[in-house]
């Protein structure tokens, strides 16, 4: 059948074949949420040992965005954030910040140019003592409405049946829309040329009390310049981590972070459903990355990414996946503290 004459349906199906073949190949590379666990349905164990790599488990590392590369540097706040949050993170100044630059793949050698998915965790320190902490990716959706059709959707990725991504998809038409995303956005050769998307949606409050819902984004200062997926094959496994460094040992990485205000009846507990292109945003602030370091021996390597640790004045929505994450990233912690040994930081290395 030609492609102008593809139903609805027979499209969605194709596109999610595609994205099948993406979450096989980078391991089911969505560790961004977990889920809402319903004691009857879903555990945050089961839900982490549905992240599955093609070379075993990962020990010491984190179940999925296992790999990944730490940073450092300062969020510069330009005051506008306090017209909508009471946040100490936005009255005008700069606050530390800690990172870490990631792949959506639960395998630590996974080569960059496997993987689609990228991702950043980001905390952020008040001057009173409290920590922001987000974990934001690039698409500009996620693949499914509930933390339950996630589970599912890694137990259909990993499948042996040649059926179960597309019966997935019947019961589950929204996973076009990242489909999309993934056939036809463009792959760069930098994490500082990518946009990161915080895509659950919170509460800031305001000075009086205020509630706005909102969403926030990280803008790339850096010009895009695209690359195909097999060019980048061609610049290495680990091309990415080697090329941030590089880059900001010549001078700091910058983002532009924006926070977007929902209007009354816009969706808060659905990731997968983008917010129309015109509603409001402030600009907040830069993040300004000024220092890499492996994560081995790195500052991020024991910080979760919890959603949930938020200052005064954010707070979670209706959004079920910020919860869920955090239950499952306290499991994932659990696991690779456990595991030390076999990820030992460099000092700790036995010398033959």
């Amino acid at each position: 059948m030609p492609p102008s004459r593809l139903s609805p349906a027979r499209s969605v199906v194709l596109s999610v074949v595609f994205i099948a073949a993406i979450i096989a190949g980078a391991a089911a590379a969505f560790a961004y949420t977990a889920g809402a666990f319903s004691p009857k349905r879903l555990t945050p164990n089961r839900m982490v040992d549905a992240f599955r790599s093609p070379s075993g488990v990962p020990l010491g590392h984190r179940r999925n965005h296992a790999k990944g590369i730490c940073f450092t540097g300062v969020f510069e706040a330009n005051g506008a954030g306090s017209e909508v949050s009471k946040a100490e993170v936005f009255p005008r100044g700069r606050y530390p910040a800690l990172g870490r630059f990631n792949l959506g793949t639960p395998d630590p050698n996974a080569p960059d140019a496997t993987v689609r998915v990228r991702g950043m965790g980001l905390q952020i320190s008040t001057p009173d003592g409290q920590e922001w902490r987000t974990a934001m990716i690039d698409p500009p959706v996620f693949p499914v409405s509930t933390p339950q059709a996630f589970y599912e959707l890694l137990l259909a990725s990993s499948s042996k049946d040649p059926d179960a991504m597309k019966t997935f998809a019947s019961a589950h038409p929204e996973i076009a829309g990242f489909g999309e995303w993934a056939k036809s956005a463009p792959w760069t050769s930098s994490y500082a040329q990518d946009r990161f998307n915080g895509l659950n949606a919170f509460i800031f409050v305001d000075n009086s009390g205020a509630e706005h819902a909102v969403r926030w984004s990280l803008l790339p200062a850096a010009q895009v310049v695209p690359v195909s997926q097999e060019e980048l094959a061609k610049r290495g496994p680990d091309f990415l981590e080697q090329e941030i460094a590089d880059r900001v040992r010549s001078g700091p990485a910058r983002w532009t972070m924006v926070v977007t205000i929902a209007n009354p009846g816009d969706p808060t507990a659905d990731p997968s459903k983008a917010w129309p292109a015109d509603r409001r945003t402030i600009k907040v602030g830069t993040l300004i990355v000024q220092q890499i370091e492996a994560e081995r021996d790195g500052p991020c390597r024991d910080t979760n990414f919890d959603p949930t640790v938020l200052p005064t004045g954010i707070q979670t929505s209706d959004d079920p996946f910020p919860a869920a994450r955090s239950s499952a990233y306290a499991k994932s912690y659990d696991r690779r503290t456990a595991e030390a040994s076999d990820y030992p930081r460099s000092a700790t290395v036995a010398k033959p």
